[in-house]
C-alpha cells in the first residue's frame, strides 16, 4: 500500500478563509537570495475538494519529490501563473521589489479574480484584490505551499537552462546561490550576463 502523508492543517487553514473569501490565491517566490538568474513567483488557485499528498513547504520536500507535486498541482488547481522578473530588473529595481513585481505578475496571470491572495513572507504586491501576508505561509496554507513548488520548480529548470549556455558556472549545481564552488567559478571565469551585478558589486567593480 503507498505511503501517504497529508498536512491536513494546510488545507484546513484555507479551508477556514474560504468562508469568507470563496476564491484564493496562495502566492510565493523563488530564487530572492542568489548571484544570478531571475526571481520567480507562482500564484496558485486551489479549492475544496482538493487534496495533494505531501505537499508541504518546498524547502522540506526533495527535488525528486517537488518534480512530481509540480505536476499534481498544475493538475488539480482551478488556476495558475509563474511569473518573473529579470536579471535586469532586478538590478535597476532591486530585489524586493522586483519580487514584488515577479509576485504581480503572476496574481496578473491566473486570468480569474480572486477575492483573497495569500502572500508568503511579510510584504505585499500591489495586486488589485484584497491580499494579506502569512509568515512562513508556505508551512501554513495549502495554496501558498503549492505556489512554493511551482516557483521553486520552475526556477531550478530554468537555472538548469542556464547551466547549459554557461556550463563553466556549474549553475545546475548550485542554482546560482553563492556557494563555494559558485565563489569559485566567479573568480576564475568573472562574471556573465545573468549574473546580478548589484548582488556582486565588489567583485563586479574589481573585474
Amino acid at each position: 500500500m503507498a505511503r501517504v502523508v497529508l498536512h491536513k492543517e494546510l488545507f484546513e487553514y484555507d479551508s477556514e478563509l474560504r468562508k469568507d473569501y470563496p476564491i484564493i490565491c496562495g502566492v510565493d517566490e523563488a530564487g530572492r537570495g542568489p548571484l544570478a538568474g531571475d526571481v520567480y513567483a507562482a500564484a496558485v488557485v486551489l479549492n475544496d475538494d482538493v487534496l495533494i499528498n505531501y505537499l508541504n513547504d518546498s524547502k522540506k520536500i526533495s527535488e525528486k519529490r517537488r518534480e512530481l507535486l509540480y505536476d499534481e498541482v498544475i493538475a488539480k488547481a482551478d488556476a495558475y501563473c509563474v511569473a518573473t522578473a529579470s536579471v535586469e530588473e532586478i538590478d535597476k529595481l532591486n530585489i524586493l521589489q522586483a519580487t514584488m513585481l515577479a509576485m504581480k505578475r503572476a496574481v496578473s496571470g491566473l486570468g480569474i479574480n480572486t477575492d483573497l491572495a495569500l502572500i508568503d513572507g511579510n510584504r505585499l504586491p500591489e495586486i488589485d484584490c484584497k491580499s494579506q501576508y502569512v509568515i512562513h505561509g508556505d508551512a501554513v496554507s495549502a495554496s501558498i505551499a503549492a505556489a512554493s513548488i511551482l516557483a521553486k520548480v520552475s526556477r531550478d529548470r530554468y537555472m538548469r537552462g542556464l547551466d547549459a549556455q554557461y556550463p563553466q558556472y556549474c549553475f545546475s549545481q548550485h542554482k546560482g546561490y553563492g556557494t563555494k564552488l559558485h565563489y569559485e567559478k566567479l573568480e576564475e571565469y568573472g562574471i556573465s550576463d545573468v549574473h546580478r551585478k548589484t548582488f556582486l558589486k565588489k567583485l563586479y567593480d574589481e573585474k
